[in-house]
């Protein structure tokens, strides 16, 4: 008789839930909007037209049709919308990388080399982390103006303890793993055990967090900028459309509807898809 051959067993994947595509979808194309901003948008953002202010969407001007309406400087809202993308998303992505790669490394540092380092280090992520982040990311651009490079610059100042926290516990971990101190003692650098040994394993919990901070980055942006404490006029942006919108929105509820409904659809995909990679890369639940 012959034996059973064995089942070769092989790992399942589990699919990518399907009410994650379209917010994958609405993200691709907020994205490729914000990329081929100057070929999407049908007029110059800051083009005035005293004639046309305040006209509802639909409406035509001087050959123009302003699909959107247009806002009290007779501007198309359509292209406003445009190109506000672009600063959001490029904004958010900034901070997200300078403040993702400077606590990172902080925080590997504090956990692989202990000590009075760690101390110092952790506590300096404790005295950020214990002021509201919203509240000394304005107090910061107040002293150093209002401007988009202070903007990132100050959100990711605010923003790097959470990337140092979560390297740190990681790291902790992984430190004491055999290769890790076999390589140690075979005379590996710090720099090599970091970068080859450490980092790799504790990729997917940073790439987590700095998803989920990716919406807050643009939350903070429209916030700053609705205080007038962001990106300056003329440039577009949602949340100066939005701080503008809500003088005339019994009048012209266009003018902060689209870019609000813009913000809302961008935050909402990028925290679902945030969700998704943190089910899927976290180790418990697979």
């Amino acid at each position: 008789m012959n034996a059973a051959a064995p089942v070769a067993t092989k790992r399942s994947r589990r699919p990518i839930p399907w009410t994650v595509i379209p917010f994958a979808a609405i993200l691709t194309a907020l994205v490729l909007m914000a990329i081929f901003a100057p070929y999407i948008a049908p007029l110059d953002p800051n083009a005035q037209n005293l004639l046309a202010r305040l006209k509802a969407p639909g409406h035509e001007a001087r050959g123009a049709v302003y699909w959107l309406g247009s806002d009290e400087l007779g501007r198309d809202v359509l292209s406003r919308t445009v190109y506000g993308a672009r600063v959001s998303l490029l904004v958010a992505f900034a901070s997200v990388i300078l403040s993702g790669v400077f606590g990172s490394v902080l925080g590997m540092i504090a956990a692989f080399y202990r000590g009075w380092v760690e101390t110092i280090i952790m506590r300096i992520v404790d005295i950020v982390l214990s002021v509201p982040a919203i509240l000394l990311a304005i107090i910061t651009v107040a002293v150093l103006g209002p401007s988009l490079y202070n903007v990132v610059i100050v959100l990711a100042l605010t923003r790097w303890p959470r990337y140092a926290r979560v390297a740190y516990g990681q790291t902790l971990s992984v430190a004491n793993m055999p290769y890790v101190r076999l390589s140690r003692f075979m005379g590996a650098g710090w720099l090599r055990l970091l970068g080859r040994h450490v980092l790799p394993n504790i990729a997917g919990a940073l790439i987590v967090v700095a998803t989920l901070e990716f919406g807050l980055m643009v939350l903070f942006e429209a916030g700053l900028s609705f205080l007038g404490l962001g990106v300056q006029p003329p440039t577009a942006s949602w949340g100066a459309m939005l701080s503008t919108g809500r003088n005339y929105v019994a009048t012209a509820w266009w003018i902060a509807t689209f870019p609000g409904l813009a913000l809302f659809l961008l935050v909402l995909s990028i925290n679902l898809i945030g969700d998704h990679a943190r089910d899927r890369l976290d180790p418990r639940s697979r």
